[in-house]
């Protein structure tokens, strides 16, 4: 069984939205599939996939209403496609203990299925990073603002930070280091993951022999979501090159998605978008990254090789530029039609103009709040 954390630094960014299109894509493709909302305290990917609200989710079962986990597993309206909910009407569903988190993911780990998606929550709490890190193969989700990336690459940096910890024993020297680092908030942001490496190696080389093992199986993918331009698939380079820099891992690139006012409809609906519009360049892009994950089900090993992820990135970089063409394509039909008028049109662009301005603003306030950062002696 392939399993698909699917997170992301920020919410509002499309997580829900890839993992339920995603899920029926490969359920298209012949694929068994399970879907997971373990977004916990704010469950409602049901509403995404069409779902209607079911009685019995992982809230009922950590309350231990249920005791039977396969009674949580619901048949879909798509051929393959299970669901198990997750039930935010529970109370503390979102702060689960230790064994709670054990238990849930020992029963999601037994199930049969050829593609076990899990729907995480937003940001980098411990149980988003846990359940993360059933795979080392989870995808992060961003767009192109500031903001967004910039939160992409914290929450993976939280991940590195995880691993670590998991990697470095009680009361060993390089858990030592890292407990300093930990009392010490200023020195935690400051310091970056091959500075804390070199000194764990001097220091206590078992721990960091381990945690090297544990991040050679490490290489999670990233996908560009809300794009408006061919230009803001570049964002992800950036994303990659921090990774690369100061947490000495690197990012394959899964594809891109452009922005779509047809999936606010189809949410209103509660139609996935794949269904509702499969010829649409949204629905095509998510088939084009389900694509890609069954292309490399045989090829375990082939994600650590630098050529090929580079490939990735010039992959996604010429799916921008094709899609873009065919949205604007898409458009010069429409106003031929007669279906979308210059009115429309021009109404659409200046509704654009209006975000793009807000954006630039929010960009604006966070580049201050960085270089004032920088400023104090601060490394992101």
């Amino acid at each position: 069984m392939r399993i698909i954390p699917i997170a992301s630094g920020k919410g509002g960014v499309g997580k829900s939205l890839l993992a339920a299109n995603l899920s029926i894509a490969l359920a298209q493709a012949g694929k068994d599939v399970v879907l997971v909302d373990l977004d916990l305290g704010a469950s409602n990917l049901h509403l995404t996939l069409g779902f209607p609200a079911p009685k019995n989710g992982i809230g009922t079962f950590l309350s231990g209403a249920r005791n039977d986990f396969e009674e949580l597993i619901h048949r879909t309206d798509y051929p393959n496609l299970r669901f198990i909910a997750g039930d935010a009407e529970i109370p503390g569903l979102a702060n689960l203990n230790a064994k709670q988190k054990a238990g849930l993911a020992r029963r999601l780990l037994s199930l049969e299925a050829d593609y076990l998606i899990l729907d995480l929550g937003a940001g980098s709490g411990s149980n988003i990073l846990d359940f993360f890190l059933l795979s080392g193969r989870g995808i992060v989700i961003t767009a192109p603002t500031l903001t967004a990336t910039l939160n992409a690459y914290l929450f993976l940096k939280n991940v590195v930070f995880r691993l670590m910890w998991d990697s470095f024993k009680p009361r060993s020297r390089a858990r030592a280091i890292l407990d300093g680092l930990r009392k010490d908030g200023g020195s935690l942001q400051r310091a970056y993951v091959p500075e804390i490496l070199g000194r764990v190696a001097e220091a206590d080389p078992v721990s960091r022999a381990a945690f090297d093992i544990r991040m050679s199986r490490f290489a999670p993918r990233l996908v560009m979501n809300m794009l408006e331009d061919p230009k803001d698939a570049d964002k992800a380079q950036k994303i990659r090159r921090s990774c690369k820099e100061y947490l000495g891992m690197d990012l394959e690139h899964m594809g891109i998605l452009y922005r779509d006012d047809l999936q606010d409809i189809a949410l209103g609906s509660r139609i996935p978008i794949i269904r509702y519009k499969p010829q649409s360049i949204l629905s095509q892009a998510i088939y084009r990254i389900a694509d890609k994950l069954i292309s490399t089900e045989d090829y375990t090993d082939d994600f650590l090789d630098p050529e090929y992820l580079d490939d990735s990135y010039g992959a996604a970089n010429s799916e921008a530029e094709i899609d873009f063409e065919s949205k604007i394509g898409y458009v010069e039909e429409l106003l031929q039609s007669g279906v979308l008028t210059v009115g429309d049109l021009i109404e659409t662009v200046r509704m654009q103009q209006f975000e793009l301005t807000q954006l630039r603003k929010e960009n604006q306030l966070v580049k201050l709040k960085l270089t004032r950062a920088l400023a104090q002696g601060y490394k992101v």
